[in-house]
């Protein structure tokens, strides 16, 4: 229940059920939230939530407009101009995508929400939710025994959306680990090169299995890379090909338990609807986050790539191909090296998340020269984009609109694919493929 413009009583014990949270607690989340490393590892997102929350908590919530944030916790002059100075905005849309990464992790059941609402500076607090109760089927009457009854249809009730949660978590924390998920050995023979032939069988292969081919071919574990939303790249790691630089300091054990909040929900969905194609020929495959993908590993298999800007390992294998990922003058952009000047594909990084209508992403299918292996890529320049170009690889209508564009022997060929999706209330639509390069 939101505290609203009160303060949250500060010692105060309810006699019968809680129904507001007290201050004390709405603290103590805080203090969680503030330690974990998808806020600990910045300086303005922990800044912007302990403020808008101490001053909610103190009655002062009519107080948190832009202006006075961009004052109060940034340093700003009283007249800056915040329209051409969006920092409190563009804070304020990570810190609530953080939240909710945050309680999507099933370890934070039972904890205390904190939301920072679409549109507001003001923060709700609410008491966590009981595990519901279990619903007994109803009673189904015996049939007269006179007359034959009809077949019972079970109907199986929709997942508790906790239950929901908690899967997606499962899928977090394989990547987390870096957890080999191993399904027995690949079906089908290495041809003696990259591609491969498939063994014969009562039904000839679907576009599916032929453009997974390359990965699922041979015995070798396929590698599953993910990025990092919560971790910032820099430019200058992306032509090395050393592991990123370890930190001064040791990282606390609870990060490296709780590396699992920091994966997009739009590549965990990728990952688990691309998986089916590995699971079902017993491809061994394993999950790994970018910045613990070495070179030497990535070397020893096949290899997938979701995500662009958060993922080391895609922006380093794009820049050597025509689509590829960049960053200048304030815009994320998809540029085409073969005609630089008229690239369009760019959504500005200041642009508030829920304002975001369109969103770009790069499909690929390669043979990378550097690690010596196949590759497979779905990278949007925001998470939409991913979890659209993820659409391609495991939806055979998308896929086909492809390989459409695609030329007749596009099996022996490298393949990448510019595509576009709308973006409507935080959802992509379906991807629309506007460029295809094959060589």
């Amino acid at each position: 229940m939101p505290v609203g413009s009160r303060p949250a009583q500060e010692n105060a014990q309810p006699s019968g059920p809680v129904a507001v949270p007290t201050a004390i607690a709405v603290r103590q989340q805080l203090e969680r939230l503030l330690v974990h490393p998808l806020f600990s590892n910045s300086k303005r997102y922990p800044a912007l939530l302990a403020h808008t929350v101490e001053q909610t908590l103190k009655g002062n919530s009519s107080e948190l407009k832009e202006r006075s944030i961009g004052i109060d916790v940034f340093g700003r002059s009283p007249s800056y101009d915040a329209n051409a100075d969006p920092v409190v905005r563009i804070t304020a849309g990570e810190v609530r995508k953080r939240l909710v990464q945050y309680y999507y992790d099933s370890t934070h059941d039972g904890e205390l929400v904190i939301e920072l609402p679409i549109g507001s500076y003001v923060p709700v607090f609410h008491l966590p939710e009981p595990p519901p109760e279990p619903e007994l089927p109803a009673p189904v009457p015996e049939p007269p025994q006179q007359s034959v009854a009809p077949p019972l249809i079970a109907v199986t009730p929709p997942p508790h959306p906790r239950a929901v949660r908690w899967l997606w978590a499962a899928a977090l924390a394989v990547g987390a680990c870096a957890v080999g998920l191993v399904a027995g050995s690949a079906l089908g023979l290495v041809g003696g090169g990259w591609y491969h032939d498939h063994q014969a069988r009562s039904t000839p292969p679907s576009d599916i299995d032929r453009f997974w081919a390359p990965i699922t071919a041979g015995t070798t574990t396929a590698t599953y890379c993910l990025g990092e939303p919560a971790k910032s790249l820099e430019a200058g790691s992306i032509n090395s090909l050393e592991p990123p630089s370890p930190n001064s300091k040791p990282e606390p054990l609870y990060f490296r338990l709780h590396q699992s909040g920091l994966f997009a929900l739009a590549d965990v969905i990728t990952l688990t609807q691309t998986a089916a194609a590995l699971e079902t020929r017993h491809k061994a495959f394993r999950v790994v986050p970018a910045s613990d993908a070495s070179f030497a590993q990535l070397r020893e298999g096949p290899i997938v790539l979701i995500g662009a800007f958060d993922n080391i390992w895609t922006l380093r294998v794009t820049q050597k191909l025509r689509f590829g990922f960049d960053s200048k003058d304030g815009v994320a952009l998809i540029v085409d090296r073969k005609s630089p000047k008229q690239t369009t594909w760019a959504t500005a990084w200041d642009l508030p998340y829920e304002k975001l209508s369109r969103d770009y992403a790069i499909v690929a299918r390669i043979h990378d020269s550097t690690t010596g292996q196949p590759v497979i890529i779905a990278a949007g320049i925001s998470e939409e984009g991913t979890e659209s170009a993820g659409e391609i690889l495991y939806n055979p209508v998308y896929l086909q609109s492809l390989l459409a564009k695609a030329p007749p022997n596009w099996e022996q060929m490298n393949m990448e694919a510019v595509i576009e999706t709308q973006v409507i209330e935080g959802h992509p639509g379906p991807p629309t493929v506007l460029a295809v390069e094959a060589w």
